[in-house]
């Protein structure tokens, strides 16, 4: 296990500057305006310093919807192919995405979000790692858990409630459902990386997103 970095590390300023054009530009209109967002518990989110946004997942907007709505950039992690392209390459980097082969497994994710927590970024990871059609976690995976005790970050509860009604079958155009986005109290890392700590761990972080999404809009 690692020593606990450092709590003033902060994202790149290019990084912020990006965030915040693409936030107030277009993120956060579409969200408030298209989706009538609602959001609950930013104060719960570390102002500087790494840490682990560990949410539910249901939609293909739930990053960008995430990152807006803790008022810091979120890393998470993109397809190699995409680092591949030119001025893209560039462009999401700056925002904090970071390249993971298709077929590496889960080390090479997990190295390279360490690198970002190492960097000063907040790194989205999605607690069961697939969508699910309610929006609720029922097969946690401990991956959050893990890289949370190596980094020894804490770990941010996010519930998105009503991305899996975005996108209806039969209709390409994104549907105007109300989303809501609670932010919970913080959760400490794992005292160590054994699977008994892991598991603790993983499970107070799925009541913690089930709870909170429980609560609806």
């Amino acid at each position: 296990m690692s020593e606990p970095l450092s709590p003033r590390a902060r994202e790149p300023l290019g990084s912020l500057i990006l965030y915040r054009a693409f936030k107030w530009g277009f993120v956060n209109p579409v969200f408030r305006a298209y989706f009538r967002g609602r959001v609950y518990g930013v104060e719960h989110v570390p102002t500087q310093g790494p840490f682990i946004a560990v949410s539910n997942h249901a939609s293909n907007f739930d990053p960008p919807i995430l990152s807006n709505c803790l008022c810091r950039p979120v890393a998470f992690m993109a397809k190699e192919e995409l680092f591949r392209v030119p001025v893209l390459k560039q462009a999401i980097a700056l925002y904090g995405a970071y390249p993971v082969k298709r077929g590496a497994g889960d080390r090479a994710a997990i190295r390279a979000a360490l690198k970002a927590l190492e960097a000063g970024w907040g790194v989205g990871v999605f607690l069961q790692g697939t969508r699910t059609p309610d929006g609720t976690v029922t097969d946690p995976k401990p991956g959050a858990a893990l890289i949370a005790a190596k980094a020894q970050v804490p770990l941010v509860p996010i519930s998105l409630w009503g991305t899996e009604k975005i996108f209806v079958n039969g209709k390409k155009m994104p549907q105007p459902v109300p989303l809501t986005v609670r932010i919970g109290e913080a959760i400490a890392p794992p005292s160590s990386v054994k699977k008994e700590a892991l598991n603790e761990v993983t499970q107070r972080c799925t009541e913690a997103i089930n709870q909170l999404h429980y609560l609806g809009r």
